[in-house]
């Protein structure tokens, strides 16, 4: 499974951005995708994910009601909207894939298999 990034760029706080993840090679149905980012000196941090199968999504806390994650099954395409972006929102995203995770997997990133290449998203205020 090989998966691209895109969608990143710089923005005022308050605006929006759509990243975008595109899959290709074998992501089945029963694939969970999952946004992560990483700020500078912090760790890795959980943003999004989606069961491709049935759309069930899981998100941190601190995305609630700004950010929407949505697929495209037939495009083999991922989104995540961001909506009402902070300056605390500044990171490198990162798309990641695993086949078969439970809900309470989806949060953790060393359950992830597949990763791309992130997308730098910077909110200034």
């Amino acid at each position: 499974v090989q998966l691209q990034a895109s969608g990143g760029g710089s923005v005022q706080a308050g605006d929006s951005l759509r990243l975008s993840c595109a899959a290709s090679g074998r992501t089945s149905s029963g694939y969970v995708m999952g946004w992560f980012r990483q700020a500078p000196g912090k760790e890795r941090e959980f943003v999004a994910a989606i069961r491709r199968s049935d759309g069930t999504t899981r998100y941190a806390d601190s995305v609630k009601g700004r950010f929407t994650i949505s697929r495209d099954n037939a495009k083999n395409t991922v989104f995540l909207q961001m909506n009402s972006l902070k300056p605390e929102d500044t990171a490198v995203f990162y798309c990641a894939a695993k086949y078969g995770l439970i809900y309470s997997e989806f949060a953790r990133w060393p359950n992830y298999d597949y990763w791309g290449q992130g997308t730098l998203v910077t909110v200034s205020s």
